[in-house]
């Protein structure tokens, strides 16, 4: 393993010295929470939540700190256990901190990671593979069944010729 010689920056620390700054001012939050919200959040909220920005609270004229209210995007009927855990997630995300940085968890139901649409039909298929497929249908009367058979078959041997 090689260390960054005197001077030089790891690539993920000029990103994060740029993000920083969007990501506190826009949400409260930085990349480190983001980095380690697996961590944090534990094995039973991970893959379900994500935090999307801490609220703090304005202190008093004394300057006085008051923690913030962090919102979590929580997908389905999970939210509802999360709900039960915030007492134990708020206690994670403080000694992520290192002080009392939040006193209460709001929680939205959305989808947390976006939703990536596939294509339901394949390329069509050509030279050889288009032919062999052509001779298996060869024989099924009925139109229906035979595009079926047709988008089976291309699926499966588009994907042993990639």
């Amino acid at each position: 393993m090689s260390y960054p010689r005197k001077g030089e920056k790891q690539i993920s620390e000029l990103a994060n010295g740029l993000i920083d700054p969007v990501l506190a001012r826009r949400a409260g939050i930085n990349t480190a929470l983001l980095g380690s919200w697996d961590e944090i959040a534990g094995a039973e909220f991970a893959d379900c939540t994500r935090p999307e920005k801490i609220a703090w609270a304005r202190g008093n004229d004394e300057g006085s700190f008051r923690p913030g209210v962090l919102t979590i995007a929580c997908e389905g009927a999970r939210a509802l256990f999360l709900t039960h855990a915030q007492g134990e997630l708020i206690q994670r995300v403080n000694s992520f901190f290192g002080f009392a940085a939040v006193h209460q968890i709001r929680i939205v139901q959305k989808p947390v990671y976006p939703v990536v649409k596939r294509s339901r039909t394949p390329p069509p298929l050509k030279g050889a593979a288009a032919a062999k497929l052509e001779d298996m249908m060869e024989g099924i009367e009925g139109d229906k069944l035979r595009e079926a058979v047709k988008r089976l078959g291309t699926a499966v041997l588009g994907k042993r010729g990639r």
